[in-house]
């Protein structure tokens, strides 16, 4: 009994902690318009993943170890698996496309302005979500 509880304020730390860094980041980001550039629009899209695949996985991981019950519903599990798979494929998919943004920006720097703008950056996002979210929808 006391090792589960000391696991669920221990999740609990993390997931606060999760939840305020990402929502400075988030804020932050938002809010200054000096930060309105590529770099920062993919951290921006980071940290909502972050909070989405947290948010995912630890309050029912908090809710186990405090009420010692592991029971979960077939629509919860399934909810559950499309949202982890999501999120973590789009995870993936963001990186690869961070990837190609930083491979034209130290292989073509000349081009750079000219190939990723921010209008294309965003367009390459897009992109990732929507598909990863017809992965997801797939996978489940």
């Amino acid at each position: 009994q006391e090792l589960q509880l000391l696991s669920f304020w221990l999740l609990l730390g993390i997931y606060l902690a999760a939840l305020m860094g990402n929502g400075v980041i988030i804020s932050t980001v938002a809010c200054d318009h000096h930060l309105h550039t590529r770099m920062y629009f993919f951290l921006l899209n980071f940290s909502v993943l972050d909070l989405g695949s947290i948010s995912t996985t630890l309050p029912k991981a908090m809710a186990n170890s405090l009420w010692d019950n592991r029971a979960i519903s077939y629509t919860g599990c399934a909810a559950k698996l499309f949202l982890l798979v999501f999120f973590i494929s789009a995870e993936l998919c963001l990186l690869t496309v961070m990837a190609y943004d930083h491979y034209v920006a130290i292989c073509k720097p000349l081009h750079y302005g000219t190939l990723l703008g921010s209008r294309a950056c965003a367009h390459m996002a897009a992109a990732a979500w929507g598909s990863v979210f017809l992965y997801a929808v797939l996978h489940t």
